[in-house]
């Protein structure tokens, strides 16, 4: 897979919103653990090689347990993780998968009973924002630097 151009020195005053906002999702007030979670599972989904190497080094630095990042992908099916959690990984799900789910009244609704309105919106925006990362990284086949070649990782 060929790297393709760098959206940073291709279009720096177009990235500088984009790190904005992924600063305002960083200080929203989401619990820390509840961002990584999401970030994960947003780019699990979407098959974001980039994002789940940073994101997962990231949430194993924020004191996350390596089985949680396991098992993520089967969230549905494990008890690790709180209802709450659980509601936002559902509203993950959803609005990553949207032209399929459509965001379902039953992901919002049980969102809504573990998150306050405000809170509603700094998750659906945080959601937004690493989907949109996620396209970033992936349609530009950015690289992240501790991704070596298999036999090199092996080595290592």
């Amino acid at each position: 897979m060929s790297k393709r151009l760098n959206p940073y020195v291709t279009a720096p005053d177009t990235m500088k919103p984009m790190i904005a906002l992924e600063a305002a999702v960083k200080e929203s007030g989401l619990e820390h653990s509840l961002i990584h979670l999401v970030k994960m599972r947003a780019s699990q989904i979407n098959g974001c090689a980039y994002c789940l190497h940073m994101h997962s080094a990231d949430a194993l630095e924020g004191g996350e347990s390596p089985a949680r990042l396991f098992l993520l992908d089967a969230w549905h099916e494990s008890a690790l993780y709180t209802a709450r959690e659980r509601a936002a990984l559902a509203w993950t799900d959803a609005l990553t998968l949207i032209a399929q789910t459509h965001a379902p009244d039953a992901a919002y609704e049980e969102a809504l009973r573990h998150f306050s309105p405000e809170e509603m919106v700094k998750l659906t925006v945080l959601i937004g924002t690493i989907n949109s990362w996620n396209r970033i990284a992936i349609g530009f086949r950015s690289a992240h630097p501790g991704d070596r070649p298999a036999a090199a990782a092996t080595a290592a």
